[in-house]
């Protein structure tokens, strides 16, 4: 009693197609994820340029921030700032900016931490931590003020960055400045 019937040939074709199809199906699965690598590697620049972005906005704020104080309290207070023909003694109060108080007479970038001037010009250097409760960026701002003959030229350099200023190893730190002459 016989319960099959196949030939020969039959069995012959039956194993060719099915490595055949055995391949194309590596195939297929490799393309496709080839091309899904690919997407997610595009994906993955993408958020980093986002992010890198968003940054540097956020520098540029911090900066913005710190030359408005130092223009508002050039142009509303006397004195604030240290001039060349100061004799040390600069406003009795504190300006305050972004929520917080701040001596210019105590902050400067020379290394023995007073406002410095000679016979031609003054320089005044303070930073604000933005927001001053829960500091997440830094503004330095520094002010120059020079005698031309009596006129008084004022230069404002403030430089944001997108963290706390006493964090400068932060490998992602963005520094962003503007600068205002007048």
């Amino acid at each position: 009693m016989k319960l099959f019937n196949y030939n020969k040939k039959t069995v012959e074709k039956t194993e060719k197609q099915s490595g055949f199809a055995m391949l194309f199906a590596v195939l297929v699965s490799s393309v496709l994820l080839s091309i899904g690598l690919s997407i997610f590697n595009l994906t993955v620049k993408e958020l980093i340029l986002s992010s890198s972005g968003r940054e540097s906005q956020f520098s540029f704020y911090a900066a913005d921030t710190g030359a408005e104080c130092a223009l508002y309290w050039d142009f509303k207070g006397s004195y604030v700032f240290a001039t060349s023909s100061d004799s040390g003694a600069l406003t009795q109060s504190n300006p305050d900016c972004a929520g917080q108080s701040f001596d210019v007479r105590s902050l400067d970038v020379n290394s023995n931490g007073h406002v410095s001037w000679n016979s031609s010009s003054a320089v005044t250097t303070f930073y604000l931590n933005i927001p001053a409760t829960e500091t997440k960026f830094c503004s330095i701002v520094t002010v120059s003020k020079s005698d031309n003959g009596g006129i008084i030229s004022t230069t404002i350099d403030s430089r944001g960055y997108n963290t706390p200023c006493i964090v400068t190893t932060d490998p992602n730190r963005v520094e962003r400045a503007l600068k205002v002459t007048y």
